[in-house]
């Protein structure tokens, strides 16, 4: 592997059927020409194919369609399954895909930056699911596996279904679920069919940076036709969001006692983060389909996926230190007051305080791209070939950049904390908004006036897939075989550099040219703190200078992996006293792994040396799903099976870093382990589920799994031998390497409860009014931080519930939901850029939406909607829990309300 510290800069950071338009259709056409939109329906007669076979329209009708599409796929399924369709092509019924997924029961989103981005199922983590498109297991743009849904705009997205049980030919299957993500397939439809969609945005929050907006704007559109007698269909969609973003944040230092403030064991906070952000954030999205069927026997299908996601984000804060590990720090006017059982500081003027005034810039350049090739061969009467092959490929380059400034002397402040948010009133004696008073230096003694990281992911990943399929007489009904092989490379590498000012890094006034509108942090009672032009000041007045550390070299590596998996399933359909349908399957799994890395002598970090290390192992995962007609619209379901997730790739990394200790001249050190085995299972399911109608249904499930093995860290023996040595003489060239490895596991377990009413079974006055909800409870024994530990498992919230109420008549249509899940173990981008956990306060979020669609006359076909997404402005916040084991507030963040208001016109 090779590094380039030195080459980057802050810096770089044919026949067609004719139609008539309206008058309507005729100006937004022109529109269309410019950007296109989603959401669109489809009111046709049937056609007649090339094969002789009789399309029929598909008309769809808002909401309620979604909703009955969506409980269709889960009860003609043979697994357990949840799933979500789009109310119109195009227009799923939230503005994201994760919005949408989150709904289901079982699942439960976290929110990145105010977004939901990334899904837990059943109470695990995103590591222990899959996602896949069309069918296929994607690349992504994270350090890790699992995806990150805002790459995926809902718009381009025709449907989704959770698998919650194992089956023999789902390839690249998770432990605890896989998503997969559908697009549209043009023959499926009667004929041509196109719309748009434009919305605009504004968030509540306001503009809280100079040289930033509160409002953005949605637009999307789709194409889909139909050609040479129906044997070639198209589907083009493009879809784009230009999105502020806007948020005020506190955090906290930790707690600990300090006697200056007059108690012994009172807890006070060791300090403070008040941060105001800005974001702009732009996704373009492309998705493509060519499918053709010359004849009832052949069809060959390329569908194509582009997302390229640019976001830059301006921080700008103040943040000082109040706790006792500070010298010269005075306490006055303490008030004590009780929180969770603990008695702290919640008022005091504090003298001696030095704030660091932060002007930092965050950039992100993610894209991703996907193609799939899938050919269909009815080869005899019984027998038919599918061969697919398939590439994909994300990269993702970051810039996190920190600037600082602050005054010459210290400050006293007096500090009023809400003690339930942990949010403060602060009042400075200093003005930081006063040019005179805050100079560009180095106010907390860090060694640095600034610093820059510059991550950097790739991940490719290349599959192909041949399988045959036979129609059998007798309880078996049909014979799937198959084989799949995936190869798949991702890269991670970062250079970190000193930012210092390069006149020996003695304070500067900053140049009035780049001085802008004071930020304001009056949500935690300050006025206003400098600002300026963050790049313009770096470019100028800073040089970079590449840092050294065995961190560093730590965050670079190569994992890859070659995954060969044979499968064989058998449909089943008979009578076993009940009416069954199902299967009963197995996979045969090959794993290759391997890494390429850097081993550091934390002594001598001037002499790398590369690493490389790697195994391999099989893995047989047999597979049962039975469905019970027990009459009357009733099915039981059962589900089998063991399941395995391969380790995250970050715990795969070869790299490490250690040194012999010059006392006791023994080696220790820590890294990765790319000899890790994956996460495995046994799994059991059972559901019960009533249909009343095509819109309202009953559902009630249980599952439970027994983790054989977790990774965690653990303290294992060593080889040293071939580590790079500064020439310090070990006792033995055996030492201890902290490092992921497989140990004990344990059990998670849950029930879940979902359905849905059409409000006119229950009454004729309820027509057009209907409602869908779910509830969950999940609980697990295993101790993901090893035996003993108290840690939660990260991704598991005891309590998930989703609600939507909705009506629909006349054109009319309105709907609120409301999604909540309870206190959980999150996953965040860390100090460094790495992964590190957090506790997330549970919270329930609130979104709303009205709208109106003209169903005749000149207008038909165009609609207008407004949505109000985090209606009550849910924040984001997390604790720490304490030795005493009591919970203080550790961040409390506000993102604002999003509204937005738009229109839709079909074709």
């Amino acid at each position: 592997m090779k590094k380039s510290v030195n080459q980057r800069g802050a810096g770089s950071a044919s026949g067609s059927v004719a139609f008539k338009l309206s008058p309507v259709a005729a100006g937004c056409a022109l529109l269309l020409s410019a950007m296109s939109g989603t959401a669109f329906a489809q009111d046709a007669s049937g056609s007649v194919a090339a094969d002789g076979n009789v399309v029929q329209s598909v008309k769809v009708s808002g909401i309620r369609r979604g909703i009955e599409d969506a409980i269709s796929v889960k009860k003609n399924s043979e697994s357990i399954v949840e799933a979500i369709s789009a109310e119109d092509i195009g227009k799923l019924p939230d503005v994201s895909i994760a919005e949408s997924l989150s709904r289901l029961p079982g699942v439960a989103a976290q929110r990145v930056a105010g977004r939901a981005q990334v899904l837990s199922i059943r109470g695990l983590a995103p590591d222990f699911s899959t996602t896949t498109l069309n069918g296929r297991e994607q690349a992504s743009t994270g350090d890790n596996r699992s995806v990150e849904y805002d790459q995926y705009p809902s718009e381009l997205i025709n449907g989704a279904t959770v698998y919650k049980t194992p089956d023999g030919s789902l390839v690249g299957q998770g432990l605890s679920g896989t998503v997969d993500l559908q697009t549209v397939r043009p023959l499926e439809f009667p004929g041509r069919t196109m719309a748009f969609n434009v919305r605009g945005e504004k968030n509540t929050t306001g503009k809280q940076n100079a040289g930033f907006k509160d409002k953005g704007y949605r637009l999307s559109g789709i194409y889909i036709d139909q050609f040479n007698n129906r044997t070639l269909g198209v589907a083009v969609g493009y879809a784009r969001l230009d999105s502020p973003g806007q948020y005020q944040k506190w955090s906290s230092w930790g707690y600990g006692t300090d006697p200056k403030t007059g108690s012994a064991t009172a807890l006070a906070n060791q300090g403070n983060e008040i941060d105001a952000a800005s974001s702009k954030q732009v996704r373009d999205g492309l998705m493509a389909v060519v499918q053709w069927r010359p004849n009832r026997d052949f069809q060959s299908m390329v569908d194509t996926y582009y997302s390229k996601f640019d976001s830059d984000t301006t921080i700008r804060g103040m943040q000082f230190g109040t706790g006792n590990w500070m010298g010269g720090l005075g306490y006055k006017n303490v008030v004590l007051g009780e929180n969770n059982g603990s008695q702290v500081v919640q008022s005091a003027t504090v003298s001696g305080i030095q704030p660091v005034l932060r002007n930092d810039l965050n950039t992100t350049r993610d894209k991703l791209f996907a193609i799939g090739w899938n050919n269909k061969l009815r080869m005899t009467d019984e027998w038919t070939g599918i061969a697919d092959f398939s590439y994909s490929k994300a990269d993702r380059n970051d810039m996190l950049l920190e600037t600082y400034s602050g005054a010459a002397v210290t400050d006293t402040a007096t500090i009023s904390r809400n003690l339930a948010t942990g949010v403060p009133q602060i009042g400075t004696g200093l003005n930081y908004a006063n040019a005179n008073v805050v100079k560009l230096s180095d106010p907390g003694g860090w060694g640095q006036d600034g610093y820059v990281k510059y991550p950097q992911v790739s991940d490719k990943l290349k599959s192909a897939r041949f399988s045959a399929k036979r129609d059998l007489d007798g309880m078996f009904s049909n014979l799937d075989v198959g084989f799949n092989f995936t190869k798949r490379d991702k890269t991670r590498e970062s250079a970190e550099l000193l930012v210092n000012l390069k006149n020996n890094r003695a304070p500067v006034a900053i140049p009035s040219q780049f001085i802008q509108s004071p930020t304001s942090l009056g949500f935690a009672g300050i006025p206003g703190i400098m600002s300026y032009d963050i790049m313009g000041v770096v470019n100028s007045l800073y040089n970079q200078v590449p840092k050294v550390h065995q961190d560093i070299y730590n965050k670079d590596w190569l994992v890859s992996e070659k995954v060969s998996t044979a499968y064989a399933k058998l449909g089943i359909d008979t009578v076993w006293g009940l009416p069954v349908k199902g299967n009963v399957g197995v996979q045969a799994i090959h794993t290759q792994q391997s890494s390429s890395a850097f081993n550091v002598d934390t002594n001598n970090l001037n002499v790398p040396k590369t690493a490389e290390e790697g195994t391999s192992y099989n893995d047989f995962l047999p597979s049962l799903n039975l469905n019970f007609d027990a009459g009357n619209d009733q099915h039981i379901r059962v589900g089998a099976g063991k399941t395995m997730a391969r380790a995250r790739l970050d715990q795969l990394r070869a790299s490490s870093s250690a040194s012999v200790d010059t006392t006791k001249l023994l080696w220790s050190g820590s890294g990765g382990n790319p000899n890790l085995k994956p996460w495995r299972a046994n799994a059991f399911d059972l559901s019960y589920e009533k249909y009343f109608d095509k819109g309202t249904y009953f559902s009630a499930a249980g599952f439970y799994k027994k983790l054989k093995t977790y990774i965690y860290d653990q303290v294992l023996p060593y080889d040293f031998t071939s580590y790079p040595n500064d020439g310090v003489t070990p006792k033995s060239n055996i030492g201890t390497l902290t490092r992921p490895a497989n140990g004990t596991g344990g059990t998670i377990k849950g029930i879940e409860l979902s359905g849905s009413v059409d409000g006119k079974i229950l009454a004729a006055e309820l027509d057009g009014f209907g409602a869908t909800a779910s509830v969950s409870r999940t609980s697990s024994e295993i101790q993901p931080d090893g035996p003993g530990t108290t840690g939660a498992l990260p991704g598991l919230s005891r309590n998930v519930s989703n609600l939507q109420l909705f009506y629909e008549k006349s054109g009319w249509s309105a709907r609120v939901t409301r999604s909540a899940r309870s206190d959980f173990r999150g996953e965040v981008t860390g100090f460094g850029a790495d992964r590190a956990f957090t506790d997330i306060k549970g919270a329930a979020q609130i979104d709303f939406q009205i709208g109106y669609e003209f169903k005749e006359g000149a207008y038909k076909g165009l609609s207008f909607l407004a949505q109000v997404i985090n209606a009550d402005n849910t924040a984001y916040r997390t604790t720490t829990t304490l030795a005493n084991g009591s919970k203080q507030p550790n961040e409390y963040t506000r993102y604002g309300a999003t509204m937005l208001l738009g229109l839709n016109y079909k074709m």
